[in-house]
């Protein structure tokens, strides 16, 4: 356990010893800033019959930030140790495959989710500044956070397994764009060109991230989409493992 610990903390600092890490802060900020803004443009003056948090996670900002953040954060895991030589090293020490997976897993998704942190203030900002605004719910809050977290876990192990992969961070972050795109868009086909009734249309709507968040906005917590994103989760883990087993005795 304390070896996990370490490994965890060690992959946290190194996003905040480099500007990388700062400068991937900062883009989530202004993204969401503006996704902010938009916010406010729409309720300025005109009817507003939805929760706030469904409004602000509507935005293709959102998505913009999830996509773009996710590479960024998850490209070097992997493959900066292996161009440096310093993985070699790691995976010599007495230490598990799955340990040095959960901590370089651990510490991605809890850099994406410091980055994420400051919108959970955002609707009660504004409810603090607006007039005849009604109290913030924070249920529906608190299922957000939820919702970035699960798809952050995927992302992050997707990105993961993308780094194990390649020396190249270049590489590594265009596989996870890529690949994470186009789930995105392949849920997106629901929203669209709805399908014809029938098995088609629900596995659309069933890998649809975009109903997915919405459900989350709104404050529904459906166990479905828990067990959706901590299985392709625990599957895209699985495969970095693998390839580190793999690695280990060539």
């Amino acid at each position: 356990m304390r070896a996990f610990l370490t490994l965890t903390r060690r992959e946290l600092t190194m996003h905040f010893v480099s500007l990388t890490g700062y400068v991937v802060i900062a883009g989530v900020q202004l993204l969401l800033g503006q996704s902010f803004w938009t916010l406010l443009d729409a309720l300025n003056n005109k009817p507003f019959d939805m929760p706030v948090t469904e409004k602000f996670f509507d935005t293709g900002f959102f998505w913009l930030v999830l996509l773009l953040v996710t590479p960024a954060i998850t490209m070097r895991t992997y493959a900066q140790e292996r161009a440096t030589g310093t993985f070699e090293t790691l995976m010599t020490t007495p230490i598990g495959e799955t340990q040095v997976v959960l901590a370089k897993f651990c510490g991605a998704l809890a850099f994406f989710m410091i980055a994420w942190l400051p919108a959970a203030a955002y609707p009660f900002l504004l409810r603090h500044y607006a007039e005849g605004m009604a109290p913030v719910d924070a249920g529906p809050v608190a299922a957000t956070l939820l919702g970035i977290a699960l798809l952050g876990s995927f992302y992050m192990a997707l990105g993961c397994f993308a780094s194990s992969l390649t020396r190249s961070q270049i590489v590594a972050a265009m596989t996870t764009f890529a690949i994470g795109l186009g789930l995105f868009l392949l849920g997106y086909l629901s929203q669209i060109r709805p399908p014809e009734p029938g098995w088609q249309a629900q596995l659309l709507v069933h890998i649809s991230m975009l109903e997915h968040m919405r459900d989350f906005s709104r404050g529904i917590v459906d166990t479905r989409h828990i067990f959706f994103y901590l299985s392709l989760t625990a599957f895209f883990l699985f495969l970095t493992h693998r390839v580190l087993e793999s690695r280990r005795w060539k």
